[in-house]
């Protein structure tokens, strides 16, 4: 078994129809796949405890045939019985500091238990197990921008680090079924990501900003703004994500866009589109907030011939008309 083999095939939309395991199902990203995958002619078994998924993302496709929820903690068990499922996909975590920070025993059990419920649960029925890790496991990168070989600049110990320590054992323990049980894998390492139902007090930049912006607040920036994020549409992440699914490879992927902002960029953009004249308030940096983040995405273009294809004006303007309406 070779970790590196590199097989290009098609997207999911062009696969037979399978059945896929969500953990994280009313997330953010996680309800986002649910759609793409029953847009696509699969069957879909969600599964989220609602620590951070919103009970509106389940609705969404309560009625649907092809469409299972299972309300349950998934670091105590994964109480499916049905039939033989294709892929279990783990997205299930808190994924924004301010909630994490808030969970942070649960975060970590989610990553170690969670993380090891998904992996016995593929290999109990010889399916492929799909890890959503994250760019947090760089930590505060002394290496720019960030390859898939870097092995990170992380505080074990600080206020981040129950998810930053959480994904990277995460992505230990999936290698090590993978090496030792045979259990095919995926890693994607996630940057920076946006768009529709993204919880409203999800405490990253992009929601803050389009709120504060919105109820005439000042624009909240910690410490000089200077500190770099790249911002990906929720779009080109599953596209990505879809992709990859179809690609024997078995290391860890970036998915994110490659296009870097200051803090200040990013907040003027932000005023360009709502509200040119709101102010910037300078706040106190967090501890531990990474000063720059940029993929490297080298591998994901020459593997699964993937780059994101949605501008930051674009898909800013989407979200924006999502919370006036």
């Amino acid at each position: 078994m070779t970790e590196s083999t590199q097989q290009p095939v098609p997207s999911t939309a062009t696969s037979e129809p399978l059945r896929i395991l969500i953990t994280g199902s009313a997330g953010f990203i996680g309800s986002h796949l649910v759609e793409r995958f029953l847009n696509e002619g699969h069957t879909v078994i969600g599964v989220d405890n609602y620590i951070s998924g919103q009970r509106s993302n389940t609705e969404l496709f309560q009625e649907h045939p092809r469409f299972t929820f299972i309300e349950a903690d998934v670091s105590y068990g994964i109480p499916y019985e049905g039939e033989k499922l294709d892929w279990v996909m783990h997205f299930a975590s808190p994924a924004s500091p301010p909630h994490y920070q808030q969970f942070p025993v649960e975060t970590l059990m989610v990553g170690a238990q969670g993380t090891q419920n998904g992996l016995e649960l593929a290999h109990a029925h010889g399916a492929g197990f799909f890890l959503a890790s994250t760019s947090e496991v760089y930590g505060d990168p002394l290496v720019h921008p960030q390859p898939e070989t870097y092995w990170g600049n992380v505080n074990p110990i600080g206020v981040r680090s129950c998810y930053d320590e959480a994904k990277r054992y995460a992505e230990a323990i999936t290698m090590a079924y993978h090496r030792s049980r045979g259990v095919n894998i995926r890693i994607i390492r996630i940057f920076n990501t946006y768009g529709p139902r993204m919880r409203p007090d999800d405490g990253r930049v992009v929601t803050n900003f389009i709120h504060q912006s919105l109820s005439g607040k000042g624009l909240t920036v910690y410490g000089d703004g200077y500190q770099t994020r790249s911002f990906q549409y929720i779009d080109d992440l599953a596209e990505g994500i879809s992709r990859l699914m179809r690609v024997a490879y078995h290391l860890p992927v970036n998915l994110g866009n490659p296009d870097e902002y200051t803090i200040m960029q990013f907040a003027q953009e932000i005023k360009d589109l709502i509200d040119p004249k709101a102010e910037i308030i300078f706040n106190d940096m967090p501890q531990d907030d990474p000063k720059q983040r940029k993929p490297d995405i080298s591998l994901a273009k020459n593997l699964i011939d993937w780059q994101p294809t949605i501008s930051l004006s674009s898909g800013l303007g989407n979200v924006i008309k999502l919370f006036i309406d």
